[in-house]
């Protein structure tokens, strides 16, 4: 059985208690939502933080409000957005991506917020604190060498977060607290293609809520493929959206995630999108440009080459999908799960 290391737990009622305490010692204090990525972080010792701060007390972090768009809490639990039949209907690119994260069990603890901060992936270092040390540890964590790449200069554990493709492919916004400030950023600017640094947040920053922009004229869908139909991280994915008039794209966002220590945007696609209809040769195309730009590294689950080739085959069906064909068998039979059927 592995066991937790000793720590100071915190639990404040107010985003200001928070920060205030998160910043005496952001260096060494971690945050806690629902727990279901740091716990067993902390169990393996790959995070040891002296202090750590609950926050799911702070009543304000588990709202969702509509907001010119929508508003919704850090705090708020995956299974809350599942079920809130606002997301689903004018967001189904941001259901769809938190429907497949995990289990209903973890869904009902795990939160946006912490989905959005999941801690990057990689096979050298999901393992157990003896099965690390047994290897010299890695880059990532107690070790100097990247096993994934031994030449490499920098870290390449892997993004495996759902919801920040759809997020970024829809345009969200996050709100970031400290105890000297509030800033905003967007969703895309929140990450950092670095399997260590990840995030652009800083140590003293609470990553608060997000904002959806209103959904009006566009369209989203999400992709993944995993070994298993439940349960799996992402090993490819993509994210679209894109604004309609009439049968013609007036804007698009096309997002790829877990080929890269962050989620990559493609703005060759996006560019090639704008202004034209949704023809066959036109998806191939925009297929093709997801291709050449995704760039998986053999550190996850199936081969890499393999899963290079599914971002061709993801990319359209995402954007068929967008355009209003009837996707229902392929999307049952990738994500062997009903429920991920949009009506």
């Amino acid at each position: 059985m592995m066991r937790l290391p000793s720590y100071r737990y915190r639990a404040p009622r107010t985003v200001q208690d928070a920060a205030a305490w998160l910043s005496e010692s952001p260096a060494d204090t971690m945050l806690l939502a629902g727990g279901t990525d740091l716990i067993p972080n902390m169990k393996r010792r790959q995070q040891v933080p002296s202090t750590v701060i609950g926050i799911r007390g702070i009543a304000e972090l588990s709202q969702v409000n509509e907001r010119n768009g929508v508003e919704i809490g850090a705090g708020v639990t995956l299974t809350a957005l599942v079920r809130d039949q606002r997301i689903r209907s004018a967001y189904p690119g941001l259901w769809q991506a938190v429907a497949q994260i995990a289990t209903p069990l973890l869904r009902n603890m795990g939160t946006i917020g912490g989905n959005l901060c999941l801690d990057t992936r990689c096979t050298y270092y999901d393992q157990s604190f003896e099965w690390r040390q047994a290897i010299n540890f890695c880059m990532k964590k107690d070790g100097d060498i990247c096993w994934v790449a031994t030449s490499s200069d920098h870290c390449l554990a892997v993004s495996s977060t759902d919801s920040a493709p759809a997020l970024i492919a829809l345009g969200a916004t996050v709100r970031l607290v400290s105890a000297s400030g509030t800033r905003e950023l967007t969703v895309s600017d929140l990450y950092a293609n670095d399997g260590m640094n990840y995030l652009t947040r800083r140590a003293d920053e609470i990553l608060t809520a997000l904002h959806l922009p209103k959904a009006d004229g566009w369209r989203s869908t999400y992709w993944k493929l995993r070994r298993r139909g439940s349960f799996d991280f992402p090993v490819a994915s993509v994210a679209a959206a894109a604004r309609f008039d009439g049968d013609q794209i007036v804007e698009a966002r096309i997002v790829l995630g877990a080929v890269a220590s962050r989620p990559l945007e493609v703005p060759a696609a996006a560019a090639r999108l704008a202004g034209q209809p949704l023809t066959d040769g036109l998806i191939a195309s925009v297929a093709d440009d997801a291709y050449a730009l995704a760039k998986p590294m053999d550190n996850t689950d199936f081969e890499l080459v393999w899963r290079k080739k599914t971002v061709r085959s993801l990319v359209t069906s995402a954007l068929r999908e967008l355009r209003g064909d009837d996707m229902r068998e392929a999307r049952t039979k990738l994500a062997r799960h009903p429920l991920l059927v949009v009506s």
